[in-house]
Formats: C-alpha cells, structure tokens, sequence
C-alpha cells in the first residue's frame, strides 16, 4: 500500500499536531545520526517545542556547543551562504514549481503540435482555424521532426558504407586467397644426373681416346721413313745384305756383353 503524500500545512488539530511532532522528531534525530555516522561530518540538532520545557538537543550539550562555535567562527557571507529560513525555503520550492511547469506546458505543447502535423498529413485535419503563433510552433515541430530524419538517414548511410567496405575488404582477401589456393604449383627441378654413371661414361670414354691415340700414334710411327727402313734392312742395305749379329768364328761385329 502506498503512503498518501502528505499537504504541508499548519495541522489544526491539536492531538494530531502533537503525535505529528513527536514522530516527526524522532525521525529527524534519527536521520541526523544516521548523516554523521555514514558520512563523518559533524552535526547537530536544537528542537524547541511547546510541549517539552527544556529543547531536544543532538548528540550532546558540549558536541552542540562545538558545532556551534566552529560555525560562528566563519566569515558572515559563508554562514549565510546556504542558511534558510521559511521565507527563503517557501520561495525556492515556489521557483522550483514555476520552473517545473513550464517545462511541462513545453512538453505538452510539443506533443499537441506533433499530433496535428500528423493529422495534417493524413488529411483529416486542416490548418485554417489556427492562428499565427499555432503555424509557428507547427513549423518549429516539422524542422525539428526533419532535422531527426536528416540525422538518422546521414547516419544509416554511414554505417552501410562502413559495411560495405568491410565486405568488399574481405572478399578480396577471400579472392586473393582462393587465387593463391588454385595457382599451379611451380614445375619441380630435374634430378641431378649420376655421378657414378658418368664417372663410368667418362672413365670408358677417355679410355677409348686413349686407345685411339695410342693406335693413331702407332699407325702415324709405322707411317715414317725411318720406321720403314728399319723393319726393310734388306731394302736399305742392298741385295741380300743382312746385318750380322755375330759369325761362327765368334768375330762379333759389334761387341755384346750378354751374347757368347
């Protein structure tokens, strides 16, 4: 159940305004207490009443004395700087109300012209029974309804954008992924050739040169004149003339140590 809101005025009655007092009190000490407990700040509290000869007083006579004394010991323009009394208190909550009702005649305001640029548009409604300062305010509520539109077009604008350069971004990376993925494979170098194959080839090659020049060689040797006469003494020497190699008389033409 929810606590009806109380009308701040002088209670009449008097029992009601006195069982108002002592629970009304009760909880200002308490809330007093409860501020310089959570908060640490020094604070008091000095409640004369008509129904108590001597005054309430929080948390104590000296704590109150102290208090008292540390605040008179400010300068005037700081004491009075935050310092209320009903007069000033009756005329802030008045300041306060007057503030707070024109900023819901504002809101009422706007949301009648609203409702009649709508209506407008639909055709059920015309503009010829309002007067001047109602166009007005119609077209100060279409600017402003334009203004919003304008602002949420430019920005969904901007983030399609953004989202289509993301998406073409990483299509490309996808693209240039997939290219790289299907490229051929570059062609993989021959194999080197055997060594020991051609060490064999080569060995059997030089060999056969070899072979060829040494019979080249001979055959060239057996080519020359002196060769020739050397294997035909009987040619060089004439008619049956052989060289002796020795006689049976042992006359050795030439001298061989090895042959008797």
């Amino acid at each position: 159940m929810t606590r009806k809101k109380v009308k701040l005025c002088y209670i009449a009655n008097d029992s009601a305004r006195k069982a108002t007092f002592k629970k009304r009190k009760k909880g200002l000490l308490k809330k007093v207490s409860e501020l310089s407990t959570l908060c640490g700040i020094d604070a008091c509290a000095i409640i004369y009443s008509p129904y108590d000869n001597q005054p309430d007083v929080w948390p104590s006579h000296h704590g109150v004395q102290r208090i008292v004394s540390q605040f008179k010991r400010m300068p005037e323009m700081e004491q009075s700087k935050k310092m209320v009394n009903q007069d000033s208190f009756l005329r802030q909550r008045i300041m306060k109300s007057n503030d707070q009702l024109k900023k819901q005649r504002q809101d009422n305001r706007e949301k009648e012209m609203t409702e009649l640029m709508f209506q407008t548009l639909v055709g059920s409604s015309s503009l010829h029974p309002f007067d001047m300062l109602d166009l007005n305010d119609l077209s100060w509520t279409i600017e402003q309804h334009l203004k919003d539109i304008y602002k949420f077009q430019s920005d969904l604008n901007n983030k399609m954008a953004m989202v289509a350069g993301s998406s073409s971004s990483s299509s490309s990376a996808a693209a240039a992924t997939a290219t790289a993925l299907l490229a051929p494979a570059p062609p993989l170098p021959p194999p080197p050739p055997p060594r020991v194959m051609r060490n064999v080839v080569d060995s059997s090659q030089a060999a056969t040169a070899a072979a060829g020049s040494s019979s080249g060689g001979f055959d060239l040797m057996e080519k020359q004149p002196w060769f020739m006469d050397l294997m035909s003494p009987q040619a060089s020497l004439g008619g049956d003339m052989m060289l002796p190699l020795g006689d049976s008389c042992h006359t050795p033409l030439w001298f061989n140590n090895f042959l008797p």
